[in-house]
């Protein structure tokens, strides 16, 4: 049974109608669930001859149905393509997808008018007649996204968001009844809420809390549910087990998942020093699914290989070698044919680590997202860091949120908590300067809450001069 609160769905014939075929797509994750946990025994060899195959029927269908697609996929035999193979091909950017949507998209009853319109007009969640759905991103990265699951789509991406919690729940049942809280958009367009709200155990409840509500009321809520898993914003999390260790929120999750945001280390400390929580990260987008995700066991996130292609390049979109750096991660969603992704650039970097994972999965793993490097300030010729921030206000104790907003000379800060301001405003400009600018301006406001996303829910933590 899943619920919303507060600010939940309409109860509405819309409503209806989408929780009736939402149903079915739920059934039909879970009966897929039984293959997709059966993977993650494969060993390198079985997972690398199914992700051929899964790449040659997707660069087929595509050069089939996308006229987009058929123009960069020339050249490339689809039948014979390999991993490798891709390097050919030119990178994918945000801004091609949205600017050559009705070539990209391959169902004949479907153009961005038509979607935006669908966008537009629903009140809720809400399916096309076949099985499609739409939904946009926040734009945080400066273009706004649009973009179209089909059933199967939605149905692998949720296996693998939740395939590893499922052979968790498996291994080592947790207390009956089990109670899931799902901290996400809690509205449309944004895919979070569907694709989250998914029990893993038998007879599990759930429950969708709206991320971007007043703080007091997703404590309340969160409270009210008694969870035994929680799955949300990596923010919203954090912030949460802060409360739980004042004493302000008494509750006890056995498991967690996190995602939508990098998880940074004052947030996971707060959850396993709140909760002792076997903890799970995530790293997807609306565009490829879900990308990797963090077993419990070892560091780090491990790549959905079946079903997405990661290839880590330098700025020209070169690939380099597993122990050289990055300038970006490109993505190829093998499971998507409704709306190609092929060499997509994601805008984030990643970085592999080596070794056997103690869980015993022959998946790559790669090392927790540290955000995207869009995140960076940039001050002339100099450039400061994300971690320059982080490592000033996440280790502060009294504060429980922040953003940062890039000024011309320095940063404006805005603080959840009872910080000593002019302690912090003078720790945060002694890092700047050890970045190299010689005068940092810092000021920092003490607010109660910070502006979400409206329809995301998400917290854009950094924020640059544009």
């Amino acid at each position: 049974m899943s619920r919303s609160v507060p600010g939940g769905a309409p109860d509405d014939m819309g409503h209806t109608t989408y929780a009736r075929v939402r149903a079915g797509q739920v059934n039909a994750v879970q009966a897929a669930l039984e293959d997709h946990t059966g993977r993650l025994d494969w060993p390198r060899e079985q997972i690398e001859h199914y992700r051929t195959a899964r790449l040659r029927a997707l660069l087929s269908h595509a050069c089939e149905r996308s006229p987009f697609h058929a123009r960069r996929l020339r050249g490339l035999d689809p039948s014979t393509a390999t991993v490798a193979d891709l390097a050919s091909l030119p990178m994918m950017t945000k801004q091609d997808a949205q600017d050559e949507w009705d070539s990209i998209v391959t169902t004949r009853d479907l153009d961005r008018e038509r979607a935006e319109r669908i966008l537009a007009e629903q009140q809720w969640f809400s399916y096309t007649p076949s099985d499609e759905q739409v939904f946009s991103s926040g734009g945080s990265s400066g273009v706004r996204g649009v973009y179209v699951w089909d059933w199967q789509f939605y149905v692998s991406a949720a296996c693998l968001a939740w395939r590893i919690q499922t052979r968790e729940e498996r291994r080592a049942p947790v207390r009956s009844p089990s109670r899931l809280a799902v901290l996400a958009a809690g509205i449309p367009p944004h895919a979070s809420t569907p694709l989250f709200d998914v029990p893993t155990a038998p007879g599990m409840e759930t429950v969708v809390i709206p991320a971007g509500a007043p703080f007091d009321e997703i404590v309340a809520a969160v409270a009210a549910a008694r969870p035994t898993h929680l799955v949300g914003y990596a923010s919203v999390i954090g912030r949460l087990a802060r409360v739980a260790l004042a004493g302000d929120l008494q509750v006890r999750p056995v498991r967690v998942s996190t995602n939508s945001e990098p998880l940074l280390d004052e947030d996971r400390h707060a959850i396993d020093e709140a909760w002792s929580a076997t903890i799970h990260n995530l790293w997807g987008s609306t565009e490829v699914g879900v990308q990797a995700v963090g077993c419990g066991h070892g560091e780090g996130l491990h790549v959905c290989e079946d079903e997405v292609v990661l290839e880590r390049v330098d700025a020209s979109g070169t690939p380099v070698a597993a122990d050289a750096p990055a300038a970006r991660t490109l993505a190829t969603g093998l499971a998507n044919r409704t709306f190609p992704f092929i060499r997509y650039d994601l805008g984030d970097q990643v970085t592999l680590l080596p070794g056997t994972c103690p869980c015993g999965s022959a998946f790559v793993r790669v090392a927790d997202i540290g955000g995207r490097r869009d995140d960076d300030f940039r001050y002339g010729t100099k450039t400061v860091p994300a971690s320059a921030f982080r490592y000033v206000l996440g280790a502060d104790p009294r504060v429980s949120e922040y953003q940062v907003r890039q000024t011309v000379d320095g940063a404006e800060i805005f603080a959840v908590g009872e910080p000593d301001v002019a302690r912090l405003t003078s720790a945060v400009a002694s890092a700047l300067r050890r970045q190299g600018l010689s005068d940092p301006q810092v000021r920092i406001e003490v607010v109660d809450h910070l502006q979400r996303h409206h329809a995301s829910g998400k917290l854009q933590r950094f924020i640059a001069l544009r």
